[in-house]
């Protein structure tokens, strides 16, 4: 595994009255939200170290990526150079070799300071893990030790604008000619889109499905307008166009038509990233609405000192503490391979990012007029979060999901 140092640093000094975060205010944070008892010595280490990058290098200008819609590539290297760009990834070309419980405590502490970017490293991780996992040796050593320290920056496509949860009914193709492959089509909902350097694409080849690396400078692929998006505005969200695109055979990713079971396997951790991302990006609304409810002065006394302030913040915290066992959960099972391990991770991904929401939502009540103002930032994770209720799976599969596998031997 490769070493994680503590991340020393000054804090979060924007908006410093409403929103003042010293170093030993942090490690108290860190320690109050995470249910130690189940972590080693490594993963507290990991976990505190994910924190201060959160708190140093995202949280204070998490705000300003928002409104400008800037894409951090400079800090998310920064977060390469961590280990943070591939987590699960062999350590064989520079990957971490870390668990998917790392990961989720990874991410969770990421998302307390930008959800969008916490987010798009999960993306960006899922594609350096499959390209590990599954890709021929020639394919690994070309573009994974590139991607460990993100030279490379890499999107996902397997979404179009016709097919989200309905994978089956996918229409980007990749014909066999010779020693190529030639894909039309169009992807739709891509993150990183226009900036990233190579896309990992889902196409079909026959009847079946296949999994493609398909660089950004190769002729014929296109990207559309950046969207005008809710949320996750600083990342880049485009259309991805396939016009007569040739890559190499050797770009293909393991045999032909085991993309669908690639980008399965690719789920079920996609899910729980996306799950720590709102369990991240919740608390930082509740320890917000904490700090104003103390601060913030109503009928001759604080906020905190009235009982239905206290008791939304009594459901807030049992909500997430209830939704972080979940999620570490899920991920224990999926790292020990268990049969229900992807019932696990849709369960945590439908409870854990419905609870975040929920909580941040109730943050921004707290705050009251103040929480729908951009600089208090409540409203901005509120935004961030209501997405990840869709993405990896819509909460409505989350329960077919899980449903279906509660009834198989039925």
């Amino acid at each position: 595994m490769v070493p994680l140092p503590g991340y020393a640093g000054e804090g979060d000094r924007t908006n410093a009255k409403r929103d003042r975060t010293a170093d030993a205010d942090v490690v108290v944070g860190f320690l109050k939200c995470t249910g130690t008892t189940m972590l080693n010595d490594d993963q507290l280490m990991i976990q505190e170290a994910a924190q201060r990058f959160a708190y140093d290098k995202l949280r204070p200008f998490a705000g300003d990526w928002d409104a400008r819609k800037h894409f951090p590539v400079d800090v998310m290297r920064e977060a390469a150079g961590l280990g943070f760009a591939a987590i699960y990834t062999q350590e064989e070309h520079g990957g971490s070799g870390m668990s998917r419980l790392d990961a989720v405590l990874i991410f969770e502490q990421l998302s307390r300071g930008c959800i969008a970017t916490a987010a798009f490293l999960s993306i960006h991780n899922m594609c350096t893990w499959m390209i590990d996992s599954f890709g021929s040796t020639d394919l690994r050593a070309r573009f994974v030790p590139r991607l460990t320290g993100m030279e490379l920056i890499a999107s996902y496509c397997l979404t179009e604008p016709g097919s989200g949860s309905d994978a089956a009914a996918m229409k980007t193709r990749a014909e066999r000619e010779g020693e190529t492959y030639v894909l039309n089509g169009s992807k739709a909902f891509i993150s990183g889109a226009g900036v990233s350097d190579i896309h990992v694409v889902m196409a079909k080849t026959g009847e079946s499905i296949s999994a493609f690396v398909v660089p950004k400078e190769t002729p014929g692929l296109g990207f559309g307008a950046n969207e005008k998006k809710m949320g996750w505005n600083a990342q880049p969200t485009r259309q991805v166009m396939f016009d007569n695109v040739r890559i190499p055979a050797q770009n293909r990713i393991g045999a032909e038509g085991e993309g669908f079971k690639f980008a399965m396997k690719g789920l079920d951790g996609g899910r729980l990233n996306i799950a720590a991302c709102s369990l991240g990006g919740a608390q930082d609304a509740l320890d917000r609405a904490r700090q104003y409810a103390a601060e913030r002065n109503q009928f001759g006394k604080p906020l905190n000192a009235f009982q239905v302030t206290q008791f939304k913040l009594a459901d807030m915290e049992t909500e997430l503490q209830a939704a972080r066992a979940m999620l570490y959960e899920a991920a224990a099972r999926l790292d020990a391979g268990t049969p229900d391990a992807t019932k696990w991770c849709a369960m945590a991904k439908r409870f854990v990012t419905d609870a975040g929401s929920k909580v941040a939502n109730e943050a921004l009540q707290i705050h009251g007029g103040y929480g729908y103002l951009h600089d208090y930032g409540v409203e901005r994770i509120v935004r961030d979060l209501r997405v990840h209720q869709i993405l990896e799976g819509a909460n409505e599969i989350m329960r077919i999901i899980i449903a279906r596998d509660m009834l198989k031997d039925q």
